[in-house]
Order: C-alpha cells, then sequence, then structure tokens
C-alpha cells in the first residue's frame, strides 16, 4: 500500500465530518472506489505508526495490509461515537501489540532496521527533510536513528502513547478513545513514557521526535 505522498502526521488527511459520514456510508454500501479513498485518506498514518510501533518495515506493510482487511470487515459495525481515524488507531495499536505477542511466543526479536524502507515509505517518516545538503541529511539520519532505537527500548504501550501524542498529534481524550483507556491513564502514562524515551536517547540528545 504504498503511496508517493509524503506525510508528516495523520492530520494531513483530516476529512470534516460530514464528508467521512458520506465516505463511510459509500464505503457500506459497497463502492470500492470510496473504500480506496478511505485507504488512500489513512494509510501514510497506518503505515508509519506500524513502521514506529514495530520498528521493521516489512512487517509495518503487512500490518498495514491487516489493518484495511480489518476495516473493511468491521465498517459495517463502526457506530461514529469517535471519529473514524480514532477507530482506525485503536485498530492498528491492537493489530501491532498482537504482532508483537505473536514474536514473543515465537522468540522473535521485538524490532529490526528500518533501513529496507522504500523512498516513499522513508518520506513519510520523515517529511520535512533539510534539503541544505549531503551533510545535513546525514545528520538527520543519525539522529533518526537514534531515535528508533530508544523508541525499541521502550515498554509497547508506553511507545504507542508516545507515538500517538508527540508524533500524530492526537489529544489525551483522542488517545483515551483510540486505545479505550481513562484519560487520566493516558495523561500519567504520557509521563512515564517521555522519562523513559529521555533516558534512552541519554543526556546529549534534545529528547525530540523525528
Amino acid at each position: 500500500m504504498a503511496s508517493d505522498v509524503a506525510l508528516s502526521s495523520a492530520k494531513a488527511f483530516e476529512t470534516a465530518p460530514g464528508a467521512e459520514d458520506a465516505l463511510v456510508a459509500s464505503c457500506r454500501e459497497g463502492d470500492p472506489d470510496a473504500f480506496a479513498r478511505l485507504v488512500a485518506q489513512h494509510e501514510g498514518m497506518v503505515f508509519g505508526l506500524a513502521a514506529r510501533l514495530l520498528g521493521d518495515p516489512e512487517e509495518a506493510r503487512d500490518v498495514a495490509q491487516d489493518v484495511f482487511l480489518q476495516v473493511y470487515r468491521a465498517l459495517g459495525r463502526f457506530e461514529g461515537r469517535s471519529r473514524l481515524k480514532t477507530w482506525i488507531y485503536r485498530i492498528v495499536v491492537n493489530q501491532c501489540r498482537n504482532r508483537r505477542r505473536f514474536w514473543s511466543r515465537h522468540a522473535r526479536r521485538g524490532s529490526c532496521s528500518l533501513e529496507a524502507l522504500t523512498a516513499a515509505e522513508e518520506a513519510r517518516l520523515a517529511a520535512g527533510r533539510d534539503e541544505n545538503g549531503p551533510f545535513a541529511d546525514v545528520a538527520r539520519r543519525e539522529r533518526v536513528a537514534r531515535v528508533h532505537e530508544a523508541l525499541a527500548r521502550l515498554r509497547f504501550e508506553h511507545r504507542a502513547i508516545l507515538l500517538l501524542r508527540e508524533q500524530d498529534g492526537l489529544s489525551c481524550e483522542e488517545i483515551a478513545a483510540a486505545l479505550g483507556i481513562a484519560e487520566g491513564t493516558v495523561k500519567s502514562r504520557l509521563a512515564r513514557a517521555r522519562e523513559a524515551f529521555r533516558q534512552a536517547l541519554g543526556p546529549n540528545s534534545e529528547g525530540e521526535m523525528p
């Protein structure tokens, strides 16, 4: 499900509530073009979040396909109590959590190199690249690698909540809806996740997400 559109966050594909309702209705009626639009609106977010949660682009591609298959099958049960994007976030996190549990049962390490990213996928993960020359690009790559390594050291729940907040810009209320937990739990877990992330990055890092 690769796309050539570089994304800085899921907010690049915000949809007005009325348009979103119409899109969901068309998908439920079996309109393939409508579902293709739905995928196009959310595939960058789905792949980007899965890649960071799993640390493995090949697995993220598989998870993205599984996510949209589940969206297609379950869309008839989507009640609209939250935004469609929030509902899809929950599916992504659950799919990644299940994949990591599968890894642990089969003695597979939790994350792999992200070097196998395609050009379009790298653009999704590092939108806003500095175009000032090769040295700036090398520095950016080194910084992104340090951040990925730090994220890989975090517990899955901390990694998920940190990415939803800092990378995708969800509010604590939206994160609570996406993860199915209380907003107060989001805030306390986010504070612990930020501290764990700072410690994983080390004392000489700025502590910012890529």
